[in-house]
């Protein structure tokens, strides 16, 4: 089993990356709160690896924190929730905020997470309440995305929306609003703040 991988990040879109280790080229899903702390490609890159063997394939899903890793394993162990499930909810919602909705027993929350329905939130909320980790202080990450033009920005914003399950007229709708709150041109930014809209 892969446990961890370190090389070069050869592409970066916002629920896929490839590193390159010594010539092989690693297809690595992540979460949109890894994915954020990734420098550009040509960077170095470091990941905790969760290997997944379906009986058709063996998929690789990456991690920065041992936190993002933990909630990951938990949430995959939930009956009905798959790496994919998994995934989309480590991307709709920090993980220090999904420890606290869980304990919190915040079903509005994590229903505003595509793909979450209210089963599935009542069986996360259910089955982990009582066993996460306490959620440790979040150390604010400096960020230094580049930045776009507001026509490319925009473009690129909605489809990481619409690749993570969110409907197109209501990524729109969130998209303007994030372009007009973060000014800067800065991709992550924009991206974090579109989901927060969405979370409303």
């Amino acid at each position: 089993m892969i446990a961890h991988l370190r090389g070069r990040l050869l592409e970066k879109h916002p629920n896929r990356i490839v590193v390159d280790v010594n010539g092989v080229g690693y297809d690595v899903f992540v979460p949109l709160s890894t994915f954020y702390g990734l420098g550009d490609p040509g960077a170095d890159v470091a990941l905790r690896i969760h290997t997944h063997v379906r009986e058709d394939a063996l998929l690789l899903y990456g991690f920065a924190t041992r936190l993002e890793q933990d909630l990951f394993e938990r949430l995959i162990g939930v009956g009905g929730i798959g790496p994919k499930v998994a995934l989309a909810v480590l991307s709709g919602i920090e993980p220090v905020e999904l420890i606290r909705a869980i304990e919190r027993g915040d079903l509005a929350r994590l229903t505003a997470i595509p793909g979450v329905g209210k089963k599935t939130a009542e069986r996360i909320v259910l089955e982990l309440k009582d066993r996460l980790p306490r959620a440790p202080a979040a150390a604010a990450a400096a960020d230094d995305g580049t930045r776009a033009t507001p026509s490319q920005m925009r473009d690129d914003v909605l489809s990481a929306l619409v690749n993570l399950g969110y409907h197109r007229p209501l990524a729109e709708k969130a998209v303007d609003s994030a372009i007009k709150a973060v000014p800067d041109g800065v991709f992550e930014r924009v991206l974090k703040q579109a989901l927060r809209e969405l979370a409303k």
